[in-house]
C-alpha cells in the first residue's frame, strides 16, 4: 500500500507541476485526494512521526546552542570572571565550570557531590560558582547572607557554601545566619554588611540566565556550551576532556 500511495501522490504532483502557473492552486479534489494519501501513508508509518519530532529537537536544540554560544562570547567576563562569584579549584585551571545554583535547588543538592568529585580529581580545573536564587524569598534570604559571608570570610566560604547547600532542610536567613556563627563570623558582623548590599550580584546573574536560556538550576557552562540539570560528572568530566581536546564542549 505505502508504494501505491506514494506513487499515485508522484502523479498526483507531476500533473500539477505540469501545468499552467496560472493553475498551480490545488481545487477541493485535489486537496481531498493528497490529503487522504499523506494520511493513510502515515497511518501506516507512524514512526515517521517520530522522525519528524526528533528532527525538530535537533534543529531546535542546534539553534539553542548557537544562540548561547554568540551570548557567551558577548558576556565572557561576566560569565567568567565576575567580582561576584568564589571560585574553587585551581585558579589557573585550563578549564573553566561555571555553576548557577540555588541554595534550596534540590537537585543542586544532589550535584554538589558532583563537583567535588571533580575537584578532587582533576587539579587543573578551575569551578566557578554562580549563585541564581530563584527558588523563593528564602532564597534570596539565604543568597544574602551567603554572600556577606563571602566578603568577611573568603578563606571560609568554601565550607560553608558546602554546608548550606548539603544541609537538610529550606536555606533561609536563620540557617544561613545560625551556619556563619559556627564557622566564626558574628551575626552583627554580617547584618552590618548586608545593610549596605545592593542587587547587583543578583541582577547580573538573572541578566545572564535570560541571555542564556537557562530557567531552572543546575545550569553550567562550559567553554562555549550551557549544560542543564544535574547531568552527573561522568557527564561533566566528558565535556572537560573535549575543551581540552578540540577547544569544544562537543567535539
Amino acid at each position: 500500500m505505502p508504494k501505491k500511495i506514494l506513487l499515485a501522490a508522484s502523479i498526483l504532483v507531476a500533473s500539477i507541476l505540469s501545468t499552467p502557473i496560472a493553475s498551480y492552486a490545488l481545487d477541493d479534489q485535489q486537496k481531498q485526494e493528497i490529503g487522504s494519501f499523506i494520511r493513510e501513508y502515515l497511518v501506516e508509518n507512524p514512526e515517521i512521526m517520530l522522525e519528524v519530532q526528533d528532527a525538530l529537537t535537533k534543529k531546535q536544540q542546534a539553534a539553542q546552542s548557537k544562540q548561547a554560544e554568540v551570548k557567551i562570547a558577548e558576556n565572557t567576563q561576566a560569565i567568567f570572571n565576575s567580582k561576584f562569584d568564589a571560585v574553587l579549584g585551581n585558579p589557573d585551571g585550563d578549564v573553566t565550570i561555571v555553576e548557577f545554583y540555588d541554595y534550596n535547588c534540590g537537585y543542586c543538592k544532589r550535584a554538589l557531590s558532583d563537583m567535588d568529585a571533580l575537584l578532587s580529581e582533576d587539579k587543573k580545573l578551575r569551578f566557578v560558582l554562580k549563585e541564581l536564587p530563584i527558588l523563593g524569598p528564602e532564597s534570596m534570604e539565604a543568597h544574602k547572607v551567603a554572600a556577606a559571608f563571602k566578603s568577611l570570610a573568603p578563606a571560609k566560604y568554601p565550607e560553608f557554601h558546602r554546608a548550606l547547600l548539603g544541609g537538610e532542610g529550606r536555606a533561609d536567613e536563620a540557617t544561613a545566619v545560625e551556619l556563619a556563627g559556627r564557622l566564626g563570623v558574628k551575626e552583627a558582623a554580617l547584618r552590618a554588611v548586608m545593610e549596605r548590599q545592593d542587587d547587583a550580584s543578583v541582577r547580573e546573574a538573572y541578566k545572564l540566565a535570560t541571555d542564556l536560556g537557562i530557567t531552572g538550576t543546575p545550569a553550567y557552562v562550559i567553554g562555549t556550551e550551557t549544560i542543564s540539570g544535574a547531568v552527573g560528572a561522568a557527564a561533566l568530566q566528558q565535556k572537560i576532556a573535549n575543551v581540552r581536546a578540540c577547544g569544544k564542549a562537543t567535539c
